[in-house]
């Protein structure tokens, strides 16, 4: 679908509607934003918004997204490259004032991020690449995003980003992880056939848990059990809301603790 908000102008309005929630996006492009001018718009809201945000950020992926805004889409090697300097430089403008830095990709002389944010967000990773993009996950995320595809291929990243860890010297339990869900729930197997065949209904290859409230409340605390330490979760049948009150009101009581 073509009907997206801006990101920053949605998040900033969801942080006002909702003043005792965390608040993020899952996530930026990276190559969209410069990332000194990215962290200075990060410690605003997070001034405004009481200490409320994490910053979600990856590499880009969408080639055809790129092209459509004139925006340059290097390799993924080089985009996960310039993410991971742009975590330093994040990083550099939240803690140095003021802050300097010089990268392949990115350089910033002098450059104040005041107020600074505080707390810190947690910076939040998003992304599943094994050789590259989990490397930049164990050097420099508070969190890692990912997306479900299955327990066996959960299973495989986790495996990756803890060699990686050991690698680079980093604690892999100290990395919260965040698992992102593409659900399609319905009340019964005939109910679910319904929502597949409504043309509205996002396309099952973005969709990866597919069934009743018992099998979907079964296969989110296996995610918990394996060691995701927070879910979001998005529904096929969006814009229709049944999905989602089906899920507040049989599978949400099962995870509250």
């Amino acid at each position: 679908s073509h009907k997206v908000a801006e990101g920053w102008s949605l998040l900033a309005w969801a942080m006002a509607r909702y003043p005792d929630k965390l608040c993020g996006h899952e996530v930026l492009c990276n190559s969209f934003r410069n990332p000194a001018h990215l962290a200075k718009m990060a410690a605003t809201l997070q001034a405004l918004s009481g200490g409320r945000l994490v910053l979600g950020i990856g590499a880009g992926w969408n080639d055809e997204e790129y092209r459509a805004y004139g925006w340059p889409c290097p390799p993924a090697k080089t985009r996960i490259a310039q993410l991971a300097e742009a975590i330093e430089v994040i990083r550099a403008m939240w803690t140095d004032a003021p802050a300097h830095y010089k990268g392949e990709h990115y350089r910033i002389d002098g450059a104040y991020c005041e107020p600074r944010p505080r707390p810190v967000p947690p910076i939040m990773v998003g992304g599943h690449g094994e050789r590259y993009l989990l490397r930049v996950v164990a050097k420099h995320a508070d969190w890692w995003n990912y997306p479900f595809r299955g327990f066996e291929t959960y299973a495989q990243k986790q495996e990756t980003l803890k060699s990686h860890c050991r690698e680079v010297g980093r604690d892999y339990d100290e990395i919260q992880q965040v698992v992102r869900v593409g659900i399609l729930i319905g009340e019964n197997e005939g109910e679910i056939e319904r929502i597949k065949a409504r043309p509205e209904t996002r396309p099952l290859a973005d969709i990866h848990l597919v069934g009743t409230p018992s099998q979907v409340t079964e296969t989110l605390l296996g995610i918990v059990a394996r060691g995701a330490r927070q879910l979001t979760v998005n529904f096929a049948d969006v814009p229709h809301p049944e999905g989602t009150w089906l899920f507040a009101a049989t599978v949400l009581p099962h995870l509250k603790n």
